[in-house]
């Protein structure tokens, strides 16, 4: 299994190349600029894989020194790079394992608490916590745009925007029931409770990908924002909610101080929920016909985050785990990625193999 061919992207950007010296090249201004982002891409991807070829021989040399030499301070400073390098590998690992067609989209992420009231509801905040943090850590814009809080603590649903290089590759692994199990701190005897949330990540959509929405079937309103909220929305009274009444998905963001900017979120989100629906509708006739019955249920989490009685964090789809609950919930979410992007890929040369034999 090959997750880098960099022969492979050499010939693609000469087509790519060969492609954009055409005369009628710029006719559409749309696909002109998705090739030359793809060079872009594909050119940036090279280049930090030549770096770290060149960064590895390096070590290399100075591993084989440090045992000429016997010298502490040259081991030290091996061990110092080597710890880099393994980062700089991991990153390239994950950024490698995607090749779907939205992967370098933004994302779209929405929470909403399951039953258990404010236990659920504390848990959509601790999860809206680990996404923001996660995010931050990769250098990523990460926007609330729409929230609603609890009665009494954490968040009833929530919808963030995370915008940067493949941000939807990665989270895509996240869409599923979260199980939380702990002793709740809402509870004065001390009992351990499990709480559920579930998590939406869809594809932020360009203009490229054609969504015909009739305005005949859109109720839009609009209101002052809601809830507590804090610092996380902006008190006006511009905030915007769209219900496409023939599938009623509905949709809403509060957080622009315009009521023209929060519409204009609002209908980015519906053109990907809309869009996930239709994908969603053809996978669900495919299955029929294969027989398949698949049911999402508050029961079928796809991953447990366990506080009590040991720590512990799983993935129920690829069994990875972490012991340090903390350090999952402070946004070290990238082993469960790769696992999950790792285990696509397996699949992926499974069926093709499958497939031809």
């Amino acid at each position: 299994m090959t997750l880098f061919d960099a022969a492979g992207m050499e010939a693609e950007i000469g087509e790519l190349e060969h492609s954009s010296a055409d005369p009628g090249f710029w006719s559409d201004m749309g696909k002109s600029q998705a090739v030359l982002q793809r060079i872009k891409t594909l050119r940036s991807r090279l280049e930090k894989y030549r770096k770290l070829e060149s960064a590895a021989d390096d070590l290399s040399v100075l591993i084989q020194l440090g045992i000429d030499e016997q010298e502490e301070g040259i081991v030290a400073e091996a061990a110092a790079e080597f710890a880099k390098l393994s980062a700089e590998y991991s990153a390239m690992q994950l950024q490698t394992l995607l090749h779907g067609e939205f992967d370098k989209n933004n994302a779209i992420l929405t929470m909403h608490a399951g039953s258990g009231g404010t236990e659920s509801q504390d848990w959509v905040e601790m999860l809206l916590r680990m996404y923001m943090r996660w995010g931050e850590s990769k250098g990523f814009d990460v926007k609330i745009v729409d929230i609603l809080d609890g009665e009494e603590a954490g968040i009833k649903s929530v919808t963030v925007f995370i915008a940067g290089d493949n941000a939807y590759g990665y989270l895509k692994s996240e869409s599923g029931v979260h199980r939380l199990v702990r002793i709740s701190p809402f509870d004065a005897a001390g009992r351990r409770h499990t709480s559920f949330a579930s998590v939406e990540v869809l594809p932020e959509l360009d203009d490229s990908i054609a969504i015909d929405i009739n305005p005949d079937d859109l109720r839009t309103d609009t209101y002052r924002s809601s809830g507590a909220g804090g610092q996380h929305i902006n008190k006006t009274d511009s905030a915007v909610r769209i219900t496409h009444v023939p599938t009623g998905i509905i949709v809403a963001c509060q957080t622009e101080r315009s009521q023209h900017q929060n519409r204009d979120n609002a209908m980015r989100m519906l053109r990907s929920k809309l869009f996930e629906l239709k994908r969603k509708e053809q996978v669900d006739r495919i299955d029929d016909l294969k027989g398949v019955q698949m049911e999402i249920t508050w029961g079928s989490q796809i991953r447990s985050y366990v506080f009590c009685p040991y720590t512990m964090v799983k993935d129920h789809r690829t069994d990875y785990e972490e012991g340090s609950v903390e350090r999952v919930m402070n946004g070290g979410l990238d082993g469960f990625i790769n696992a999950y992007l790792v285990s696509e890929v397996r699949n992926a040369e499974f069926m093709r193999k499958k497939t031809i034999s």
